[in-house]
């Protein structure tokens, strides 16, 4: 079986017929922002769109298909959601290839958010859709979101008010998104504090001597052995065979298609982004529905910062519960690799070849670090996304975290036995 890469520098394939359209597999990278997700939608920008279009200008889709992919049997390995990217995304389809250029007309006709690394030569039956049996995501979530202490929600800060207290704006979300003026009293003294409409960012400080203390609890908070952990027990919860209609959006518990099986999902690396530390949550699974993993994110987060029971996540996978589970933000998830193992270890013709990122590992590699990691660090310095969402995990949002579980505990009735 041959396993020669056809990349933009190989000499012509004598296999190739530029007048004959061939089925083959494409493997690219893109940075969602910006774009309505992958998948085509008239009337909106998508990668899909662009990936198309350049496709005619490669010369690859004649201008009678153009813009009808089912002329050209074009699939997809997955969908992603709006302002997702993706490092290992898989399309096919049946395409006129001309070997020599063909990879760097394809990039030459795309934004630079968009690169593509190379093809294979497929099957005649192949569908990067149907073939793909296994798919691994990426959420990059802050390590200060695990800190309850850290963009606490408004809820949380008013059980918490007492005696000379004030009530103040979180200082490090004050300048992002949009504002309105709200005002607060402390004893006879009217003050006025900005708030986000998104998000009632409020922090409560008592004396000079808390917040100072508070600062320090600030800075020390790390994603330890003890967090590490306690967030990988979490996550392993979502670990098996169950119905996730409760991380969907319009999906009933009796749809089959709600039935979905996680091999793997753990969060073991630290990275650093533009001074912002992330943990590197990984989920392998073999399909994901429409903000599946941004949900099992939210969910997971708003248990590591007390605000809901571990037991809320196989209460989540009962047929007979509808809740509504927070949904964390689009910015830090990104589709990894989709993996064809099943169709790899089947036996070839000379002419097809298996189909991995194996060849583009580095390439993609030095894609991740310029266009993925970079925005995602830089999103949530300058936008604080992942901060303004923090302040909404309250209970007025999302009533249901109150299953099983006593909702205006302060931290320290959580932490300490009672008289």
């Amino acid at each position: 079986m041959s396993t020669t890469t056809v990349t933009a520098g190989d000499d012509a394939d004598s296999s190739f017929n530029e007048d004959k359209p061939r089925k083959i597999a494409i493997i690219f990278a893109f940075c969602g922002v910006g774009y309505q997700g992958m998948q085509r939608n008239p009337g909106a920008k998508t990668i899909e769109g662009e990936l198309e279009e350049a496709l005619f200008h490669a010369g690859a889709v004649t201008e009678t298909d153009r813009g009808k992919p089912k002329q050209y049997e074009f699939t997809r390995c997955a969908r992603t959601d709006k302002g997702v990217s993706a490092v290992g995304q898989v399309v096919s389809g049946r395409f006129h290839v001309d070997p020599p250029g063909f990879i760097d007309r394809l990039n030459a006709n795309l934004p630079d958010q968009i690169r593509v690394f190379g093809y294979k030569r497929v099957t005649e039956k192949f569908s990067s859709k149907k073939a793909c049996d296994r798919r691994r995501y990426v959420y990059l979530l802050p390590v200060f979101a695990l800190d309850s202490l850290r963009h606490r929600d408004r809820e949380a800060v008013m059980a918490s008010l007492g005696s000379g207290e004030e009530y103040v704006k979180c200082f490090e979300c004050s300048e992002r998104g949009r504002k309105n003026k709200i005002t607060g009293v402390v004893g006879k003294l009217k003050v006025d504090v900005q708030s986000d409409i998104l998000s009632n960012n409020l922090c409560a400080l008592t004396t000079d001597v808390k917040s100072e203390a508070l600062n320090e609890r600030k800075n020390k908070f790390c994603y330890g052995e003890e967090e590490k952990e306690r967030f990988n027990r979490i996550l392993s919860y979502y670990v098996g065979s169950f119905n996730f209609h409760n991380f969907t959006t319009r999906m009933k518990a009796d749809d089959p298609a709600a039935n979905r099986s996680i091999i793997s999902f753990t969060a073991d690396t630290v990275i650093s982004l533009d001074g912002v530390d992330f943990i590197k949550c990984e989920v392998l699974g073999q399909s994901f529905m429409l903000h599946q993993i941004r949900k099992m994110m939210g969910l997971a987060v708003a248990i590591m910062r007390n605000c809901a029971a571990e037991s809320l996540i196989q209460t989540a996978f009962s047929k007979d519960v509808n809740i509504t589970v927070p949904m964390a933000p689009e910015v830090g998830l990104y589709l990894d690799e989709c993996f064809f193992t099943s169709y790899n270890n089947t036996q070839f013709e000379d002419s097809n070849e298996k189909v991995s990122m194996e060849a583009y590992k580095e390439e993609a590699e030095a894609f991740k670090l310029k266009h993925i990691y970079s925005h995602i660090g830089s999103a949530e310095r300058r936008y604080g996304s992942v901060a303004l969402w923090l302040h909404s995990l309250n209970y007025r949002n999302y009533p249901d975290l109150n299953y099983g579980k006593n909702c205006h505990k302060t931290e320290q009735e959580t932490t300490e036995p009672e008289p």
